[in-house]
């Protein structure tokens, strides 16, 4: 697999992931900023890794939409986002 198509994958896989999740603390609690701020933080590196490879710059590209998706599983894994029952995406408590 070529890093153009590595890129393509990766940044689709984390789009996709991007759509299943959701905030899973309550609007009221201290936590939900975090939660926000988490699911935030994915969608600007999405936004970068895309940036990138629309200037064909496949390294920075890559290492934005793998940090994009560590932000959410990242978010999964303490509890702020849901992506329930979804071990495959995830990284979560059985």
């Amino acid at each position: 697999m070529t890093i153009e198509e590595r890129c393509k994958k990766y940044i689709s896989m984390t789009e996709r992931a991007l759509e299943l999740v959701k905030v899973s603390v309550p609007n009221e609690s201290f936590l939900s900023s975090g939660a926000r701020d988490f699911l935030e933080m994915c969608k600007n590196y999405l936004a970068d890794s895309k940036y990138f490879f629309s200037k064909k710059d496949y390294e920075n590209s890559l290492a934005a939409s793998s940090y994009a998706y560590a932000w959410l599983d990242a978010g999964v894994r303490l509890g702020l986002l849901a992506a329930p029952n979804d071990y495959v995406r995830f990284t979560q408590y059985s």
